[in-house]
């Protein structure tokens, strides 16, 4: 039996939370100068994204009384992948963790569960359901009364010489523009690009193929071949779908010879590595996260289980898909042992940068430094998805690339995970996305403050509330006396008699 509170329901929760951030004096009052442009409200930060990194980012903003405001291109409830694209049944994550929870015990999943099902739930809880994780995030957005903008889809992003990104949406066909001082992209593990697929599948018809993150009715693989292409997580629960939606057989094409076994990255994790990896040197960024991809991360234990549980799921290993075509009504897919005859292919081959598949950073995209420019690797250490990654400032922000010129760009931040490379894995995963969301929301208080410096210093030259009213006290001369009332005066000690 835990030692937590019994469930009190939400209701009891929200009213310690709210005691909690009243303690800490939660939220603060906003102290930004209160900006218009073109007859709108201007604000202090814009956030693309309103999954968990763009809710806890908008949650530590906010604490720090800053103006917030999130778009989001999915229906409410329905942000990031958990209830779309996502198919595992539990998340990989231990349940203990704080996750979005900013340091307010209240505010963690485990509260929010114990809340409602008791300590002795939570005790018996393995692994967190995909689906009520979700359930809890509309709960934090709920409570923490985040406004997001849903079903807006940002169009264009343009950074601006006057210290404002102008931004367009599309809302239900309807274009808006809207100004920030500063936007943070919070757009998820493909968040400067898309699903990775080898360019021959872009020749195959689109109704044959599809990417493991792409929104797929299972249903319609009922009685097919399928093959899944990698090992990770989301091959394992694409291949698990697939069969307990009645697909005929599941082979999974896996180009290693064996599965990796165990997770690299999480022998890296502590308070250190979470607040130390930043302040490295690029040679030990660089061999830090080409040795985690190398190394790649295991699938979870219960996700493969969940498809060798299945008589008619295949592990195929050491056999690298080389290409496909269409033959007699088939998909023919060459490896490197040979041909297998499939009705459907689904990439579970992760992401990668690629601009062009980002239309709204059009204007962006040219300027923006890469790692390529900043760092060359030895023989044998390089990595294409590293070198693409964004070479980010102290405060996520862009940087130009040498020669160029794009005034504003740095008031761009990249809170996703093509970041990691930069500022470590405080960028979107649960472990740490709290600190990554409370480290950029200081740096950019601290941006937005020293750019109004002015400001600030008229307000507190203006500033004129008493403490003392005037009659606290009054007012007594000094008692008159003589100097011989003072005794006799001894000479001052001598240098030489000093010790």
């Amino acid at each position: 039996m835990g030692i937590g509170p019994q469930a009190q329901g939400l209701a009891a929760l929200e009213q310690r939370l709210a005691y909690e951030m009243a303690c800490l004096q939660l939220p603060a009052a906003r102290w930004t100068p209160a900006l218009q442009h073109q007859g709108q409200a201007v604000a202090d930060v814009a956030i693309i994204g309103a999954g968990m990194a763009g809710l806890a980012l908008a949650a530590a903003l906010q604490h720090r009384g800053m103006a917030v405001t999130l778009y989001d291109e999915a229906p409410a409830g329905l942000e990031g992948p958990w209830a779309t694209t996502a198919r595992m049944k539990t998340l990989r994550s231990p349940k203990q963790l704080a996750g979005p929870a900013l340091g307010l015990p209240s505010l963690t999943f485990r509260a929010w569960f114990e809340a409602q099902f008791g300590a002795a739930q939570w005790e018996a809880l393995d692994k967190i359901p995909r689906l009520q994780w979700m359930d809890y995030l509309r709960w934090y957005r709920s409570v923490l009364q985040l406004k997001v903008h849903n079903d807006h889809r940002v169009t264009d992003v343009m950074p601006r010489a006057d210290g404002l990104v102008e931004m367009h949406l599309d809302h239900g066909g309807q274009s808006l523009k809207v100004f920030a001082r500063r936007l943070v992209l919070a757009t998820g593990r493909a968040g400067l690009g898309t699903g990775s697929v080898p360019p021959w599948a872009q020749a195959l018809p689109r109704g044959r193929w599809a990417h493991s993150a792409d929104e797929l009715d299972h249903e319609r693989l009922r009685g097919l071949r399928v093959g899944v292409v990698g090992a990770g997580a989301s091959a394992m629960d694409s291949a698990a779908t697939a069969l307990e939606q009645g697909a005929q057989r599941v082979h999974l094409l896996v180009r290693r010879p064996d599965l990796p076994r165990v997770n690299k990255g999480k022998g890296a994790g502590s308070p250190g590595f979470v607040h130390g990896y930043a302040r490295l040197p690029d040679p030990h960024k660089w061999r830090i996260r080409h040795y985690i991809h190398t190394q790649q991360v295991p699938p979870p234990h219960n996700s493969t289980l969940r498809v060798s549980a299945h008589p008619n799921s295949f592990f195929h290993l050491g056999c690298a898909v080389q290409g496909a075509y269409e033959q007699n009504g088939a998909l023919l897919v060459r490896t490197s042992v040979g041909p297998i005859a499939l009705d459907f292919l689904i990439f579970a081959t992760g992401f990668a940068i690629d601009w062009a598949a980002r239309p709204m950073l059009r204007h962006v995209a040219p300027f923006v430094r890469p790692w390529h420019e900043r760092w060359t690797p030895a023989a044998g250490e390089e990595d294409t998805e590293l070198s693409a990654s964004p070479d980010l400032g102290p405060d996520f922000e862009f940087q130009v690339r040498e020669g160029q010129t794009c005034p504003g760009l740095e008031r761009i931040h990249c809170f996703c995970y093509p970041a990691a490379l930069s500022m470590g894995v405080i960028t979107g995963d649960i472990p740490a996305i709290s600190e990554g969301a409370l480290q950029l929301a200081t740096g950019l208080a601290g941006l937005l403050y020293a750019e109004d410096h002015e400001h600030h210093f008229a307000r507190m030259q203006a500033y004129a509330e008493p403490e003392l009213l005037g009659d606290e006290w009054v007012a007594s001369p000094l008692p008159s006396f003589s100097v011989d009332d003072l005794g006799p005066v001894s000479a001052p000690p001598s240098e030489a008699s000093l010790p």
